[in-house]
């Protein structure tokens, strides 16, 4: 299996997934507040939030894991790209985007799902996430990994085109092939 066949790419609500891991496009200071953090807590419950305030803070690039609570996922992630309202910046979102993912090899977790970090509240360009998420997505896939499938699970049409763009631009240099229109649902 090539890296492309274990990318995902869709339209939907990362909430709903039924994979081993979601990943929460956190602050370092692990409070779910609005975003993607708020709509886990809803859905995932309060427990969620006493988990990440037994971690505490965390740097901003680092991630966290917890339970995923009521969720159908198993576990969240919590990728800090920023600070308790502050911006996303390019270095944060990169190193975010790679421990959460080792996170995920570390547990032996076979399915993760992203949403596009940093790209709401923190105001991060969604062109630049994508290649940046998805560069890393690409690097950790060269290396041993127990994770099968990555979803990259977006929040409108215009974000899944701005991802299917990012994998196709990586896909032309010869790093994979096929993620955009296999994982297409």
């Amino acid at each position: 299996m090539n890296i492309g066949e274990k990318i995902v790419l869709l339209h939907g609500d990362l909430t709903e997934m039924d994979v081993d891991a979601i990943v929460n496009a956190a602050n370092n200071d692990l409070q779910l507040g609005g975003g993607v953090a708020g709509a886990i807590r809803r859905k995932g419950g309060e427990s969620i939030q006493r988990e990440c305030d037994a971690v505490g803070s965390i740097p901003v690039g680092g991630a966290a894991i917890t339970t995923g609570g009521e969720l159908r996922a198993r576990f969240v992630i919590h990728a800090a790209s920023m600070q308790l309202g502050g911006e996303t910046t390019a270095r944060a979102l990169r190193s975010s985007t790679a421990h959460a993912l080792r996170i995920a090899a570390e547990k032996e977790l076979r399915s993760i799902a992203f949403p596009a970090l940093g790209t709401g509240i923190a105001g991060f360009s969604i062109p630049e996430c994508a290649r940046i998420m998805m560069r890393e997505v690409m690097e950790h896939l060269k290396k041993p990994t127990s994770l099968e499938t990555i979803y990259f699970i977006l929040f409108d049409a215009p974000a899944l085109s701005e991802f299917e763009k990012a994998f196709a631009e990586l896909a032309a240099g010869g790093e994979s092939q096929g993620a955009s229109q296999a994982g297409r649902k």
